[in-house]
């Protein structure tokens, strides 16, 4: 992915899953800021072909959209990403190269 610094043009948050107390002895279950919280991506929209060549039929959660970032330890398949008009919910990985420089991400849009 040479060159593929440019075309990260969307800022997305980065939040993974963390408990909260809820002050009644349990707990609820909500969304935090990773470190870096924002970052810079690419969103297109997944065609099926897209799909296949990307993450090799490996997973079966219905795919919206493929996300490349720069490398971030902390993205996951619990990962959620949000733009100012979207929410995705991170359904694959791929370390692009395996060169940790950049993250293909095969995301599924929230309502």
């Amino acid at each position: 992915m040479k060159n593929a610094i440019g075309l990260l043009r969307q800022r997305v948050d980065v939040k993974n899953p963390t408990r909260a107390a809820d002050g009644q002895g349990g707990y609820v279950d909500t969304f935090a800021s990773a470190s870096p919280a924002t970052v810079w991506a690419r969103i297109e929209p997944a065609t099926a072909s897209v799909i296949e060549r990307q993450v090799a039929n490996t997973i079966e959660a219905p795919i919206s959209h493929l996300i490349t970032v720069r490398y971030h330890a902390g993205i996951t398949t619990k990962t959620q990403l949000s733009t100012t008009a979207a929410t995705f919910m991170v359904r694959g990985v791929q370390d692009v190269e395996l060169r940790n420089q950049f993250l293909m991400l095969a995301c599924e849009q929230l309502p």
